[in-house]
């Protein structure tokens, strides 16, 4: 089974206080004036120092200037390819009626993808504002550039450093009225395995989670990369099947955040695995998964 790193919502200013690890008892020592026994001003260690600050940490790194030079000349590029490109897929969309009845109620959508259909999804859902956590490492910073290009907001954090305050900065946009979005195996992986930052935001803000994955009849997989990268080929035609909406009760208890984990885990699999035979299924079995996700 899955297991959780749900970490504690902790402010930067829990590493004043104390941890039993690192309690001094002065009980030797007795006050002049009023004989009662003082304990030493309490202490926290290092390492949960640390912890604390990395998960509000979201400072660029300090980048060679061999790097950062680097940064706007592989965005202006990564931009023109999908600017050429993206004019020329088809896309095919089943089970959007799910996000529709989201809005209906007022609500906003958390979205989890995996990292290898980024391509095609900025192209179609270009220009409506949602708000991407985005890591800060050398990637997320030419990666940041191109997504804001094409209409996107960025909340800078990922699962390792800064996750917490993007977080923060997603549930304020949610109740602004701004979808959210994860690439849910990013920044660096393990590939196709789900972490739970769209768990945790759905039961802060009470939006659903909602997944999705898009096959293509013809395209590039790199496959030396982590993530198996997919580069659509010029006019290729994608498929998009979105699930259900996952909601998560405001009151969950640590076994039922795992549980509606194992649940997004579960449907990112589904819809990637239907998704990426797509174009393989014969018409009788694409016509029945079309009556399932038109449900």
């Amino acid at each position: 089974m899955l297991r959780l790193y749900y970490t504690p919502t902790i402010m930067p200013d829990a590493a004043e206080r104390s941890s039993p690890e690192t309690r001094r008892d002065d009980s030797a020592r007795t006050s002049a004036t009023s004989g009662k026994l003082r304990s030493a001003p309490p202490e926290t260690s290092q390492t949960e120092k640390e912890t604390v600050s990395a998960h509000y940490d979201t400072r660029p790194p300090d980048l060679p200037w061999s790097r950062r030079i680097q940064i706007p000349i592989i965005a202006a590029a990564v931009y023109s390819v999908i600017r050429l490109l993206g004019p020329t897929l088809r896309y095919e969309v089943l089970g959007w009626q799910h996000a529709e009845r989201v809005y209906a109620a007022k609500k906003q959508c958390i979205w989890a993808f995996w990292h290898r259909v980024i391509i095609p999804i900025v192209w179609w859902r270009r220009n409506h504002g949602v708000v991407i956590m985005n890591t800060t490492a050398f990637d997320g910073q030419w990666t940041r550039k191109v997504i804001e290009w094409l209409g996107f907001g960025t909340a800078q954090g990922s699962s390792s450093r800064g996750g917490l305050r993007g977080l923060a900065v997603m549930a304020k946009r949610l109740g602004e009225g701004v979808d959210c979005g994860f690439t849910i195996d990013g920044p660096r992986g393990p590939r196709y395995v789900a972490k739970p930052g769209p768990v945790m935001l759905a039961r802060k803000t009470r939006c659903p989670v909602m997944v999705f994955h898009i096959g293509v009849d013809r395209g590039i997989t790199f496959e030396k990369t982590w993530d198996h990268f997919l580069l659509p080929k010029p006019f290729a035609r994608a498929a998009i099947l979105f699930a259900p909406p996952i909601y998560v009760p405001p009151d969950a208890t640590p076994e039922q955040l795992e549980a509606k984990h194992v649940e997004m885990q579960r449907e990112l699999e589904r819809v990637r695995d239907i998704a990426e035979s797509w174009f393989a299924l014969t018409d009788a079995q694409r016509q029945t998964h079309r009556a399932e996700f038109s449900r």
